[in-house]
């Protein structure tokens, strides 16, 4: 269940190493329409992640199989190299353990740059210090998507849009879902619902202790020879207590420069503007959400202000490359992450997949998750019992 990267790079994994009959389903007209059609479009090296996390393997593991799979299906993985930045001497310390972190985790080629040392590298940047990941990469994710769902079709699978899912129930040994009026019979039924996950899961009966909070991300994308202002990547330094990593500069495969997304809790799952309040009881009425906000109610009131008011989000992007101005920024499309939370209000970092039997739950994919997918593909592939008989 689920036609994001995710869910695709799944059912892929599973035909084709498996020898499994494969049908993916889900409710949208066309694939990757949600988180894996909304992202930055990066491919993280795992600078980020804490070793021997699921998120710091998978994500060094997935880069190198998503390179790969790029280039031979022709699609585009460009290196334009990541830099993070600090913007002042208090974040210097921070950057020396983001290093530390990366090389732990592998990541190939890092350096630490000073003053002049980042400016070589992105001329229009400014900071005391940066951290230098030249293989950091972009791709086009949707079109990835589209290439898994034709490897499925391949592989002798099936995708199937417009199929929304209305029920589930076990018995007589499998596993049956009621989808657009018809009820299909599975040995195994494995869910990468992302935005959906909480639903899915309540229909088969796994409600489970962490529950999906939506947050929208919004964007600025540069205009005209603002464009030329930003050659790559260019990151501000983490803040560790929070899975977001704050306002960044990206440049994407078409060359457009998006600047963002700030994350500002959302009352719909699929709540793509301030508008859209149709899921707002259950997700306020959650206890984890109760608690999350009570715990980061300061962070929120900033995220909100940067939404609203657009010199905010240009203060935050001038921290790194000043010579942006108002003229330089317009509206651009955003996107909607579904971060796990538990019942403590306490934000889920690492991927979390739930095996049982006949079910097998994806919890927890944020980012990496599109830079991982064909690695956690091949994760939950091994984990996913073989049928019985």
């Amino acid at each position: 269940m689920g036609a994001g990267i995710v869910g695709l790079a799944v059912a892929r994994e599973l035909a084709r190493t498996r020898g499994a009959e494969v049908t993916v389903l889900d409710k949208e007209h066309r694939v990757a329409a949600h988180q894996t059609g909304h992202n930055s479009g990066v491919v993280h090296a795992g600078i980020y992640y804490p070793p021997g996390s699921l998120k710091a393997t998978l994500c060094r593991e997935g880069v190198a199989m998503l390179r790969t799979y790029c280039a031979e299906h022709g699609l585009p993985y460009d290196e334009v190299g990541k830099l993070v930045v600090a913007a002042g001497g208090e974040e210097r310390a921070r950057l020396a353990a983001l290093a530390e972190r990366a090389r732990a985790n592998g990541v190939p080629g890092l350096a630490e740059l000073d003053a002049l040392g980042l400016r070589e590298i992105e001329p229009y940047a400014v900071g005391v210090a940066a951290l230098h990941s030249p293989h950091t990469a972009i791709t086009d994710f949707p079109a990835v998507a589209r290439r898994l769902a034709k490897d499925v079709a391949e592989l002798g699978g099936s995708v199937r849009l417009a199929h929304p899912v209305r029920a589930i129930r076990e018995r007589a040994g499998r596993v049956e879902v009621l989808a657009a009026k018809r009820i299909f019979a599975f040995d195994r039924l494995v869910v990468c619902a992302g935005l959906g996950t909480d639903a899915v899961a309540r229909m088969a009966g796994r409600p489970g202790e962490v529950r999906i909070v939506p947050f929208r991300g919004e964007y600025y994308a540069l205009t005209g020879s603002a464009k030329g202002l930003v050659k790559g990547l260019i990151y501000p330094v983490p803040d560790p207590r929070y899975p977001f990593l704050g306002v960044h500069l990206t440049r994407h495969v078409d060359g457009e420069v998006m600047v963002g997304p700030n994350a500002v809790l959302a009352l719909a799952y699929e709540g793509y503007s301030w508008w859209d309040v149709r899921d707002a009881t259950k997700i306020l009425t959650w206890p984890g959400t109760r608690r999350m906000a009570a715990q980061h109610w300061r962070t929120g009131v900033k995220e909100v202000y940067g939404s609203l008011v657009k010199h905010a989000f240009l203060t935050a992007a001038r921290r790194y490359v000043p010579a942006l101005t108002p003229a330089d920024l317009e509206r651009a499309h955003g996107g909607v992450r579904a971060q796990a939370v538990g019942r403590d209000g306490r934000l889920v970092d690492d991927f979390v997949v739930d095996v049982d039997e006949r079910v097998v739950l994806v919890r927890n994919a944020p980012s990496p998750a599109a830079t991982s997918s064909l690695a956690i593909a091949r994760h939950i592939a091994g984990v996913v019992p073989a049928p019985s008989g």
